[in-house]
């Protein structure tokens, strides 16, 4: 019997920092029929708790890790293979497992945060790939580039970039300006620091009515665009998140508010909260999101549309919702202007990237590989 037949599930790499995850749950027993993209088992690493989903179909012969394991990135979880592979077959292949090391895996938790300059703010980026063709995802309010952990390493052939807006994540507390404009021609000007004529841009929320601004005023420089339950479609937003983060002081006060992004609760980590409470307590952050919130979200409305206002002059269009959105409402994608792609994912909130990523990456790799 070959080992062609024997299909190993292990622990997947979420993000260019992760070394290792925390088995949580499985959720089918041995014996089970596994087919592709279903959900396997839950991992949770020092950002957020997810379920790993097979990405090959079999039956699953054996269950290799246990509950509580920590593990490494590559660690062997568990093995697929048909009824016809016997169990000493099974035996020899888990003895033999040794765990694939790539050239960059040693230094790429170090080296994988970079800053650069921008009009006179120190921002945080990621860079992976030396493709031609580039991506660069934009997260949304009071998110960090951390939102794309599951989508970086769909585009292996490409350069991907991600960034912390100003006043999130890592990138200095002080705002580019509190307006769409002066956001969009801020990503500009950070393209033009890393000397990125153009670029498929991915925007998520916020960065999605960044994208879209951008697109309409710079078309030359945007490849496709690719909007994830973005905002600039409706004036539709929820303010118990958006009002809700930026007033949050503690695990408890946060814990609500984090769960609205999500269909399935579970995956707000107690590390996420933390994480998030960390960088909320940085000087300027609260001041710099009061701000952004009074520039962009007055009064419980969005003051800009730019989603409106693309049309069939615009790059390549796909738009992409949570069905559960419980942030910008998922309605709001019927303002796409015809001829655009719009996609509703079911049972996903306002973070399908993260709670549906093989869903959005296939999506993603097909606009971006057609545009």
């Amino acid at each position: 019997m070959s080992e062609a037949r024997i299909i190993p599930v292990v622990m997947p790499k979420w993000g260019l920092s992760m070394r290792e995850g925390t088995v949580n749950e499985w959720l089918v027993a041995e014996g089970a029929t596994i087919v592709p993209g279903m959900p396997v088992l839950n991992v949770e690493t020092d950002k957020i708790a997810n379920a790993v989903e097979a990405t090959d179909g079999g039956v699953l012969r054996r269950r290799v890790a246990e509950e509580g394991d920590v593990l490494p990135v590559k660690a062997l979880l568990g093995v697929l293979a048909a009824d016809s592979v016997s169990e000493q077959e099974i035996d020899q292949f888990i003895q033999a497992w040794v765990l694939p090391v790539g050239e960059e895996d040693e230094d790429e938790a170090v080296s994988a945060d970079q800053f650069v300059e921008v009009n006179g703010l120190r921002i945080r980026y990621q860079r992976k790939g030396e493709g031609e063709e580039v991506v660069l995802f934009i997260h949304g309010f009071g998110g960090d580039l951390d939102n794309w952990l599951f989508n970086l390493d769909a585009f292996p052939a490409s350069t991907v970039i991600a960034l912390d807006l100003p006043a999130h994540g890592q990138s200095q507390t002080r705002l580019a300006g509190s307006g769409l404009d002066e956001l969009a021609d801020f990503i500009a000007a950070f393209m033009d620091a890393l000397a990125l004529p153009a670029a498929h841009l991915v925007g998520h929320s916020l960065g999605g009515a960044i994208a879209a601004r951008l697109a309409l005023d710079a078309p030359q420089r945007v490849r496709t665009l690719s909007l994830i339950g973005s905002a600039g479609f409706g004036p539709q937003i929820n303010q118990a998140y958006t009002q809700g983060f930026i007033d949050a002081e503690s695990r408890r006060e946060l814990k609500p508010v984090i769960e609205l992004l999500f269909a399935d609760r579970s995956l707000v980590s107690r590390q996420m909260l933390d994480d998030l409470l960390k960088y909320k307590r940085l000087d300027g952050v609260t001041e710099s999101l009061n701000a952004l919130h009074q520039g962009l979200f007055a009064a419980g409305q969005q003051s800009a549309l730019p989603g409106r206002e693309l049309d069939g002059r615009s790059p390549p269009l796909l738009v992409i919702w949570g069905e559960e959105d419980a942030i910008i409402p998922a309605g709001d994608a019927q303002h796409a202007p015809s001829g655009s792609q719009v996609e509703i994912l079911s049972a996903a909130g306002h973070m399908p990237q993260m709670e549906k990523s093989q869903q959005v990456n296939r999506l993603l790799q097909q606009h971006i590989g057609a545009g």
